[in-house]
């Protein structure tokens, strides 16, 4: 039975665009100590203790230097997650698409996908918290905004900068904030989106949407506001190797991405436990 006309029908319906998740918790985290890492590594993160002042005086000695009081945190590079995809020979040959391209491209969205998932996990770290899993709030349409602006006074409690602050919310979260006009008159006067999943400012925040909002239970949403300054992450695409399967006629590519995130600075962080209204 010829099937010449069958695969590439096939193919090309598999290889319409995935629905894809807003990738964004990497713009909650610092990339500070950023460079070669390998799994395993452990990155040591200095903190430097504060600093004395004293009155001045004409004429006189200052006192002995003080001692820089510090101490280490460890970042650990413990995560890592690979693939391992082929094209076989046949199907490259009769379909009319570019297989390879459209495969590398999903697996490096994958692969993102599970970072993202991952630093959402670090609200578990956060000093702060509005709500938690025995008393989550059930913020309404006339009461988020109010909510961010609490998460905001606690960072200001802990004389954590203004500039930079970001929170990201799940979709409904976004959704009550649409129907309030402080949250849209500001949105509408003009200011640039300019990061995947940014949909505006609220209470101080850049506000990001995102699916990767972590839950407990599906239904106790944990919404992340803070700095990045609170949060670490260092990763490397370790390994990509293209290679040839013994018992194929087939390209196959295979792939490695470690990584690893610390909460250094947990006072920057505020979590909000919420249930959808």
């Amino acid at each position: 039975m010829a099937i010449t006309n069958f695969i590439p029908e096939i193919w090309s319906a598999r290889l319409l665009e995935n629905l894809r998740k807003n990738l964004v918790f990497t713009n909650i985290v610092n990339r500070d100590y950023e460079g070669e890492v390998r799994f395993g590594n452990t990155v040591r993160i200095n903190n430097v203790g504060p600093i004395s002042v004293f009155d001045y005086a004409r004429n006189q000695d200052l006192p002995e230097p003080e001692m820089i009081d510090g101490n280490q945190r460890m970042l650990v590079i413990d995560q890592a997650k690979a693939f391992n995809f082929l094209i076989d020979d046949i199907d490259a040959a009769q379909a009319n698409v570019n297989l390879m391209d459209n495969a590398m491209r999903e697996a490096a969205y994958a692969l993102a996908d599970v970072a993202d998932q991952y630093i959402a996990s670090m609200y578990v770290h956060a000093q702060n918290a509005i709500g938690d899993d025995t008393t989550p709030i059930t913020p309404s349409a006339q009461d988020a905004y109010e909510v961010l602006v609490d998460a905001s006074i606690k960072l200001d409690e802990n004389n954590i900068p203004r500039t930079g602050r970001i929170a990201i919310v799940p979709p409904w979260f976004y959704g009550l904030l649409l129907k309030d006009d402080r949250f849209v008159k500001y949105t509408e006067s003009g200011q640039s989106v300019l990061r995947t999943g940014q949909v505006g400012q609220a209470a101080g925040f850049e506000i990001f949407i995102s699916n990767n909002v972590a839950n407990t239970d599906g239904a106790k949403y944990k919404i992340i506001c803070g700095h990045p300054m609170a949060i670490t992450y260092a990763d490397q695409i370790e390994k990509v190797e293209a290679y040839r399967p013994e018992k194929r006629f087939a390209d196959a590519v295979k792939g490695l991405h470690v990584y690893g995130a610390k909460v250094i600075r947990p006072e920057a962080l505020v979590v909000i436990t919420a249930n959808k209204s």
